[in-house]
C-alpha cells in the first residue's frame, strides 16, 4: 500500500470514483509535470451539501464540506496519477469557492477543510498556495467547490 494510501486508511477516508464533468470540459489536464484539476463540489454519496454558508449551512458543516471537495480532488488525483497517489509530489495551488450568505466573512476558515485535508494526505508536500473566495451561486447550490493544480512525477 502507497504511503499515500496508508495514511487515508488510517484517517478512515475511502475514496469515491472520480465525479464525471456535468458540462462541456474534462476533470484535470496534464500539462508537463503539473495537472489542473477541475473544481470539485461538496459530492457524496449521499448527495452532497448543499445551501448558502452562513445561511442554510453552518461553519462545521461548510468545513465538512470544503473536505468532501478534498475527497473528491484526490479522487482525481489518482486517476491522474494512474492509481498511485505517491506519484504526487507537491499540492501546489487550491482555489476554493464558498457559496457564502451576505453577513459570512469566514471564508478561509470553510477553506480550511480542505487544505489541512492535503496536509493530512501528502505531509509538507501538500502544503500549498491558495485562493478562498466568497461567492453568489455555485452549481447545483453546492456549498463549496475547490480546484487544484498539483505536480505529479513521471
Amino acid at each position: 500500500m502507497s504511503q499515500v494510501a496508508h495514511r487515508l486508511t488510517a484517517a478512515g477516508i475511502v475514496l469515491p470514483d472520480p465525479v464525471a464533468p456535468i458540462a462541456n470540459y474534462v476533470p484535470f489536464v496534464r500539462t508537463g509535470d503539473l495537472v489542473h484539476i477541475s473544481g470539485q463540489v461538496s459530492l457524496d454519496a449521499s448527495g452532497g451539501i448543499t445551501g448558502i454558508v452562513g445561511f442554510d449551512v453552518d461553519m462545521a458543516t461548510a468545513v465538512r464540506a470544503a473536505r468532501l471537495c478534498g475527497i473528491n480532488l484526490l479522487a482525481q488525483m489518482r486517476a491522474a496519477c494512474d492509481g498511485d497517489l505517491d506519484r504526487v509530489a507537491r499540492v501546489v495551488k487550491l482555489g476554493g469557492f464558498v457559496q457564502a450568505g451576505p453577513d459570512f466573512y469566514e471564508i478561509p476558515t470553510v477553506i480550511n477543510g480542505c487544505s489541512d485535508l492535503m496536509v493530512e494526505a501528502f505531509g509538507e508536500a501538500g502544503r500549498h498556495a491558495r485562493s478562498a473566495v466568497g461567492v453568489y451561486r455555485l452549481p447545483r447550490n453546492f456549498s463549496v467547490e475547490v480546484d487544484a493544480i498539483v505536480e505529479i512525477t513521471r
